[in-house]
């Protein structure tokens, strides 16, 4: 199978890029090169498109509000020289979000992620049973106090100890931030040099902050990139 794309992006060395990196792959095929959001939306309603490379910062419209008023979307993977839209990017359901220059192996990367979603959505709905929760002892009052990593909501530092909060209580242990990150499985991440957050417990999230429940927790400046990547996972 061939996937048509589109790129739309107002530099022209930067759509020059991505059209080299796409020419290397024979199971993809460039449609058009627009310079405007307004030039692509004509390609848009004669062409059935899988994938945008869209840049986000572009004159007259930019690129997250274009795709925003799309009837019917494509899959799409942003372009960008600013992080800071990086969530914005991701509350939109990008495939990805890259940062210029684009590499070709960071653009493969995301080009693998939407071959990834492709056989998702092509393959039958199957039922798969739940696996075993994760759990970790966590030493508390010269006991170890068994903790389901399910139940944890969000991991916080307070200087030589780390204070974890779970549904209706919290423990108190030991260690560094760091150390204890390196125990958790890949449905924690962190989000600022003194918050772990677990995914599956975020109710909402906006470029500057995580909400859990009535909790908000700071993103710090230098976890948005990763953070971004994570949260779409």
């Amino acid at each position: 199978m061939r996937y048509k794309c589109l790129i739309i992006d107002d530099e022209k060395l930067a759509r020059g890029l991505i059209q080299t990196h796409l020419s290397q792959l024979d199971d993809f095929e460039l449609v058009a090169s627009c310079n405007s959001a307004i030039e692509a939306s004509k390609i848009l309603q004669e062409e059935t498109i899988d994938l945008l490379f869209l840049d986000i910062e572009m004159p007259v419209l930019k690129g997250t509000d274009f795709f925003k008023n799309l009837i019917h979307k494509p899959k799409v993977i942003f372009t960008t020289a600013y992080r800071d839209y990086a969530i914005e990017g991701f509350e939109l359901n990008a495939v990805d979000y890259i940062l210029k220059p684009i590499t070709f192996q960071r653009f493969f990367h995301a080009i693998e992620k939407f071959r990834t979603l492709q056989k998702g959505s092509n393959s039958e709905l199957i039922s798969i049973p739940e696996k075993k929760d994760a759990f970790m002892f966590i030493r508390k009052d010269r006991k170890q106090v068994k903790v389901f990593f399910s139940s944890i909501l969000y991991i916080e530092s307070l200087k030589d100890y780390v204070k974890i909060h779970l549904k209706g209580e919290s423990h108190m242990t030991k260690s560094s931030i760091s150390a204890f990150e390196e125990k958790l499985d890949d449905r924690f991440v962190r989000v600022h040099r003194s918050y772990i957050i677990n995914k599956d417990q975020i109710t909402a999230y906006t470029k500057n902050d995580i909400e859990i429940g009535k909790i908000e927790i700071p993103i710090g400046e230098n976890f948005r990139n990763n953070l971004s990547s994570f949260l779409t996972s």
